[in-house]
């Protein structure tokens, strides 16, 4: 291996002009160039050269290799690099791929591929659900291609989008003002209390709700700050949990707090400050460690019934929280910095039915106007 100063217009915008390549065996025996891709400094390109090295030694090269050792290989490749929400996506995907596993990737042919869709097309998914596992499929085979120089033209030329025109587009749940607060009327306890509108009047995924401390409220200026998620691992019972960066860069914000969420949040405050070895580091809705996935659903749904209001899932209260602000008149770029998206497009692509709700306002100002 041996790393190399890329020719400048091959530079990157942000300063990344370093790479390193090498030879690697592929199934026919021969050998195949790599190119790693363009690291700030030499020594990041260095380290990264060292790593592929370690990687490429547990790579299998039999010949006949299947699609399910390509996973697996993938699977490992990927563990150091990707986070723990990464990874459980690439095993739920495992149940639809398992037709193809006993098949030997040399062997790997059109026949395969239709009998692979018309068998995931039974399947009671969404269309576009099928369209990313059929992308991830994609992913694995590329990189199969890197390591080992395989052609899986024909494969890919028979791959298309899945369509189905019969379809009906989900509609989106949510509270209005008035239903949440039918929701949150029969809510006697206060933690859950404080939860469930965090939930709805702030707008954070479930993750990063259950990633907050106190070290994360600002009761002087009326702040809240995400800044991680957690991400639990095992079943939704289970009390084993990772803490990771949250879902992008634009998640990590800092917003306020509205008026009645923050006067609960101090009064669960000094209710928790009486606990014994109590820290400020502790998970506002749990204690050292944070709430589970079922019991803050299950305590959801106790709370629907007792309510006689319609269940909808946790994620749904972000949507709720867009709505609220959507229809009284909030701005698109601040909806879309509040929930923490990373463009704009995100949210009019998720939202912008409701906006279509505001298109009368414009008229109306309009007609002021002349």
């Amino acid at each position: 291996m041996a790393t190399r100063l890329l020719e400048q217009y091959k530079w990157t915008k942000d300063g990344r002009k370093w790479v390193f390549y090498t030879w690697i065996p592929t199934l026919n025996g021969k050998r195949k160039k790599y190119t790693s891709k363009a690291y700030k400094t030499k020594n990041e390109a260095l380290a990264a050269e060292r790593e592929f090295s370690l990687q490429i030694g547990n790579i299998p090269e039999d010949k006949n290799m299947t699609f399910k050792e390509l996973y697996t290989a993938y699977y490992t490749y990927q563990e150091d690099k990707v986070k723990p929400t990464t990874l459980k996506t690439y095993r739920d995907r495992i149940k639809y791929m398992q037709l193809l596993d006993n098949i030997k990737l040399k062997d790997l042919s059109v026949k395969h591929y239709e009998l692979w869709r018309k068998e995931i097309n039974k399947a009671d998914i969404s269309t576009a659900y099928k369209n990313d596992i059929q992308k991830f499929i994609k992913i694995v085979l590329n990189w199969g291609s890197k390591m080992y120089d395989f052609d899986f033209r024909s494969f890919y030329n028979k791959i298309t989008k899945f369509i189905n025109h019969n379809e009906l587009k989900k509609e989106m749940d949510f509270y209005t003002l008035e239903e949440f607060k039918q929701f949150i009327s029969c809510e006697n306890d206060l933690k859950f209390k404080c939860l469930y509108e965090t939930l709805y009047y702030c707008g954070l995924r479930r993750g990063e709700a259950r990633a907050l401390t106190w070290n994360d409220i600002n009761f002087e200026e009326k702040q809240l700050r995400v800044n991680k998620n957690v991400v639990q691992i095992g079943n939704d019972n289970s009390n084993t949990y990772t803490v990771t960066t949250p879902k992008t860069k634009s998640s990590i914000r800092t917003i306020p707090i509205a008026e009645t969420l923050l006067n609960d949040l101090k009064m669960l405050f000094e209710k928790e400050k009486k606990n014994y070895g109590f820290k400020k580091s502790w998970y506002i809705f749990g204690s050292d460690i944070p709430i589970t996935n079922s019991r803050l659903r299950d305590r959801k749904n106790q709370i629907c019934k007792k309510a006689e209001i319609k269940e909808i899932r946790i994620h749904d209260f972000r949507h709720s929280c867009a709505s609220l602000l959507i229809n009284n008149g909030a701005n698109i770029t601040i909806v879309a910095k509040y929930l923490g998206h990373t463009k704009i497009d995100e949210t009019l692509n998720t939202y912008s039915h409701m906006y279509k709700n505001k298109l009368n306002d414009v008229v109306d100002t309009i007609n002021k106007l002349i």
